[in-house]
């Protein structure tokens, strides 16, 4: 889309809701491909999880620390 129809601003808010989204699937679902393959379920799973959940929080400062920096 050119930026008359989305502007930088929505455009920034919609690749940070991306990234927040890949940093608690991406794990989940390496972990479950990774259970599926080893037969460990639901271990690795949940260590997915675990790991996801660690991102996001790392995610949410970063993003905070950067939103503070521009006020």
């Amino acid at each position: 889309m050119s930026e008359r129809y989305l502007p930088k601003k929505y455009r920034e808010y919609i690749g940070l809701g991306a990234e927040i989204a890949a940093t608690l699937a991406v794990p989940l679902f390496v972990g479950y491909l990774f259970d599926q393959y080893f037969g460990t379920s639901p271990w690795l799973l949940l260590a997915g999880a675990f790991v996801g959940i660690l991102l996001f929080f790392n995610s949410i400062f970063r993003i905070a620390r950067k939103l503070n920096k521009k006020e």
